[in-house]
């Protein structure tokens, strides 16, 4: 399924996707699947090893922006068929999502989400602080106004999506080089013609570039500016619960981005810390879990001294309005792009998958995304804000 193993690359291929993560599986299983030939995903380390290493993935359809609950709601059915298509277990658990509310505009702007998510087909809604108390035992109804619940989210393993959708896509015939690194594009005039990578050159007229928090960097290897900025998350696991923890939902404290569900034997818990300054260091530190402990204290008390046994850091591909770029450049029509999804990229990528499938091929895609278009920021046009951003 690896090219590593080889000294060089293909020399040349009529696709190449920049990295290796869910977005350019995704690409890669959907192109070969509709018959594009002569694919190759270059990925500078192992598949997965960037923002899509998370241990685990919350995917939902709760979103504020209609074009982002298209995603969701479109990919959500990919995963719950994934066993099928392309065939793999991605330990998908349907748990739901459980946003907790603390003011009665947070109550008010999710009551507008949930009225267009409804619209669209996602059975989201409002509920009482003391119904979001029995969907999860371990929170303080403590100055809570409302909560949001939207039983058909929940949470899988990206590492198994991306083997997945990268096993069928080898399977369909595409070369996928690992431990390769982009060095150079070559363009001519406004067409594209060729990567430079450590192992050789790769003669090609299309580009994806779906690498993620390193995506600004390959846009200005072939003049394309792609406003993605990389900034540290950190999450950390508890040891085995005895008794083992309740099947809880994903339960989120919006004010804070306190996260916390269930993991293997145990619990996982996340924190956004608001002081984490842009860059690419990756260094797990356990100082962080003293911010979530504060808000644990209030909002789910019992978390607050759970013993915790390891921890992981990855970074969040943002954007000045945390929506994704995607599209094709208008300079560079061969240079194509799926990137920047400000956490929640693992969720879309079956969708994304299909879209760049259809921009590729030129067919219309079943959602409009050319409000996602990277040109947004640089021609001053509509930017869309998204509110539920964790």
């Amino acid at each position: 399924m690896s090219s590593a193993a080889f000294r060089t690359v293909p020399s040349s291929a009529d696709v190449v996707i920049i990295g290796g993560g869910v977005m350019g599986a995704s690409t890669a299983f959907h192109l070969a699947e509709a018959g594009v030939e002569n694919i190759v995903v270059v990925e500078r380390g192992d598949l997965g090893c960037g923002s899509s290493g998370k241990p685990i993935g919350g995917v939902r359809a709760q979103f504020s922006d209609p074009l982002n609950i298209e995603l969701g709601r479109r990919s959500l059915r990919a995963f719950q068929d994934f066993p099928h298509r392309p065939g793999a277990d991605i330990r998908l658990d349907t748990v739901g999502y459980l946003f907790l509310l603390d003011s009665e505009q947070q109550a008010s702007d999710f009551e507008a989400g949930v009225k267009l998510q409804n619209g669209l087909g996602v059975p989201s809604r409002t509920i009482s602080p003391a119904e979001a108390r029995r969907l999860c035992p371990y929170i303080s109804t403590d100055g809570l106004v409302a909560a949001a619940y939207s039983p058909t989210d929940g949470h899988a393993r990206p590492g198994l999506v991306v083997q997945g959708y990268a096993q069928a896509a080898a399977r369909g015939g595409v070369t996928v080089a690992t431990h390769t690194e982009v060095c150079g594009i070559d363009t001519a005039g406004n067409r594209m013609v060729g990567v430079h990578t450590s192992r050789g050159r790769i003669a090609c007229s299309t580009v994806i570039c779906t690498a993620g928090a390193w995506s600004a960097r390959i846009g200005d290897m072939a003049g394309v500016t792609l406003p993605v900025r990389p900034v540290k998350r950190q999450l950390a696991f508890t040891a085995p619960l005895v008794p083992p923890a309740p099947r809880i939902p994903f339960t989120i404290d919006f004010s804070s981005t306190a996260y916390f569900h269930n993991s293997d034997d145990g619990l996982l818990f996340g924190l956004a810390d608001p002081g984490q300054e842009d860059g690419f260091d990756t260094t797990w530190t356990p100082q962080w879990l003293d911010l979530f402990r504060t808000v644990a204290r209030h909002r789910a008390p019992a978390l607050a001294d759970m013993e915790t046994v390891a921890g992981w850091a990855g970074l969040y591909e943002v954007t000045p309005d945390h929506n994704a770029l995607i599209g094709r450049s208008g300079e560079l029509p061969g240079f194509l792009y799926a990137t920047g999804f400000s956490g929640h990229g693992f969720l879309q990528a079956p969708a994304v998958g299909e879209v760049m499938r259809d921009l590729y091929l030129e067919r219309a895609p079943f959602t409009d995304v050319s409000p996602l278009s990277a040109d947004r920021f640089r021609l001053g046009t509509e930017i869309r804000p998204e509110a539920h951003v964790v």
